[in-house]
Formats: structure tokens, C-alpha cells, sequence
């Protein structure tokens, strides 16, 4: 039962792209503060969840499995290896555009008007040339566009792989705290939904493809969490079908340093690109203040 509500946890998180990429199309206005607020909640729930939760359990199971000293070394260099693996798959993932890039109202305007031409939504975009006026369907040398959108979904799918491996094992070892986690991701991933849907929309002029390939983006979460649970059964689990408590807590230490990264180099930067003022910082604090009494009551 545990796995089952795992997988969901971590199938609604990885959904929330469907969620960004239809306020692209449907939304009159996109509240870019609301954006701003909520990607800063989400980094300060995964920050603080990390730290006080996740980093503890991790150095729990290992100081029993290893001792007071060795438990915490080994902790610590599973939490800089969770930052070091990230920051690999950061490095080696298509990097032409950034998949947290703001997108202005004028931008998306021309998404929500389903009446638009082909050709007059690329010149509302203003990224290239209109297409030719003898066939509206003729979308010109568009392939720039439609690379960007195809690189955006391959960096958030890529990006979405140890985003589900961290969902799925928090939900697996603490449904509560995965809970949590779960809906910072799905904040997360609301504006990256944007991210692919505008460039892919504006290169082919299609709104289900552009909608589909979003989705497709985020569901790269629910295959991470596929993986790692095969992973785990065929090579870590004891006799009695369980995982060893070291195990666990290296992977929980692991997990703390891929979302520390995820928060610092992708949710606060995005965070104060959409805000004003103190916006992300007033995101981040709810966000943490909200962990923190989830955290107390639960006790």
C-alpha cells in the first residue's frame, strides 16, 4: 500500500507541468507574483524539509548501522554526493535555453486566442518571421522554436528524474513528509509547464502537442520513481523484502543534497525573477513555516 500511495505522490507532482502549460493557454492573465510566491514556498519547504527531516533521518540509520563517528562521515558525503550527482545532470543536459525563463504577458497572450492563425500567433510572438500569407499552415524556418520547446522538455524531464527518485523514497519511508514534498515539487513544476508549452505552441502553432510534450516533461518524475524502486528491489533489499537502514540513509542524505540544489539554483533564482520586492523571500519563509508546524503537529 505504501508503494501504491508513493507512486501517486510522486504521479501528481510530475503532473503539475499539465497544470502550468493550461494557465499558458487559458489563463487571461498570469499572476507572475502568485508564480513567485508559490516557486518560493516550494524551495522553503524542500529546504527546510531537508535539513530538519530528511538529512536527520538519514544520520540516524547510519550512525546505527555504522557508529556515532563513521555514521555522520558517511552522512555528510552522501549529502555532497546527492549535490555532486545533480549538479552532473545539470551540466550534461542541453543548456541552449533556460527551462525557468519568465515569459512575459505579452508572450503568452496570443496562446489563449484559439480563433489565431498559424502565422498570426509567430508574428504575436515576435521570435520570428510571419509565415507566408498564401498558407497559414506554412510555419517558415521555425525550427529554432520548436528545438528550444524539444531542449526545454528534455532539461525538465532530465531534471524530473531525481525530483521522483527524492518524492517517491520521502513518501515511501514518511507518507506525511512525502505529502510535503509532493506539492513543493507540483508548485515547482507549474511553471516549467509554461516553459515548454510557449516555444513548442509558437513553433507549430498546435496546442495539444504543445500541451502533450509538457505533460510528457513532467511524467520523466513518475519513470525516476519506477526506476529506483526496480533498482532497489533487485539489488538492496534484505531477505525479509525490505531496504537496509544504511541503505536508506545514505539515500536519504543523497536526497537532501538534490533538493538543497534544486532549491538554490532553480527555485529561488526563478522565485525573484517573477516577483517584486520581497516576494521570494515571503514565499520562502511560509514555505518554511508551513513545513515547520506540518512537522510539530505530526509529532
Amino acid at each position: 500500500m505504501g508503494i501504491w500511495i508513493a507512486f501517486g505522490l510522486t504521479l501528481f507532482a510530475g503532473m503539475a507541468t499539465g497544470i502550468g502549460s493550461a494557465i499558458a493557454f487559458f489563463a487571461k492573465r498570469t499572476n507572475y507574483r502568485f508564480l513567485s510566491v508559490a516557486t518560493g514556498f516550494s524551495a522553503g519547504v524542500m529546504l527546510y524539509v531537508s535539513f530538519v527531516e530528511i538529512f536527520v533521518k538519514g544520520s540516524d540509520a547510519l550512525t546505527v548501522a555504522y557508529g556515532d563517528y563513521w555514521g555522520h562521515w558517511i552522512n555528510v558525503g552522501a549529502f555532497f554526493g546527492g549535490i555532486l550527482l545533480i549538479g552532473i545532470i545539470d551540466n550534461l543536459i542541453p543548456s541552449g535555453e533556460n527551462p525557468h525563463a519568465v515569459h512575459a504577458t505579452s508572450e503568452t497572450a496570443p496562446l489563449h486566442d484559439p480563433s489565431l492563425s498559424s502565422a498570426e500567433v509567430v508574428a504575436s510572438s515576435g521570435a520570428a518571421e510571419v509565415a507566408d500569407e498564401r498558407d497559414v499552415h506554412d510555419h517558415g524556418d521555425h525550427s529554432h522554436l520548436l528545438r528550444m520547446g524539444l531542449f526545454t522538455a528534455l532539461a525538465i524531464g532530465i531534471h524530473n528524474f531525481p525530483e521522483g527518485l527524492a518524492t517517491f523514497l520521502a513518501a515511501l519511508e514518511d507518507p506525511k513528509v512525502g505529502v510535503a514534498i509532493a506539492v513543493a515539487v507540483a508548485l515547482h513544476n507549474i511553471p516549467e509547464g509554461v516553459s515548454v508549452s510557449v516555444p513548442i505552441f509558437y513553433a507549430t502553432g498546435d496546442r495539444r502537442k504543445a500541451f502533450i510534450l509538457s505533460v510528457l516533461s513532467g511524467c520523466a518524475e513518475v519513470v525516476g520513481a519506477g526506476i529506483a524502486y526496480v533498482l532497489l528491489r533487485l539489488f538492496v533489499t534484505d531477505p525479509q523484502g525490505g531496504v537496509p537502514p544504511q541503505i536508506m540513509g545514505m539515500l536519504f542524505a543523497g536526497v537532501a543534497g538534490i533538493m538543497v540544489y534544486i532549491s538554490v539554483d532553480e527555485l529561488l533564482p526563478t522565485s525573484r525573477a517573477y516577483g517584486k520586492g520581497h516576494d521570494s523571500l515571503f514565499g520562502l519563509v511560509a514555505g518554511m513555516a508551513v513545513m515547520a508546524l506540518s512537522l510539530l503537529i505530526m509529532k
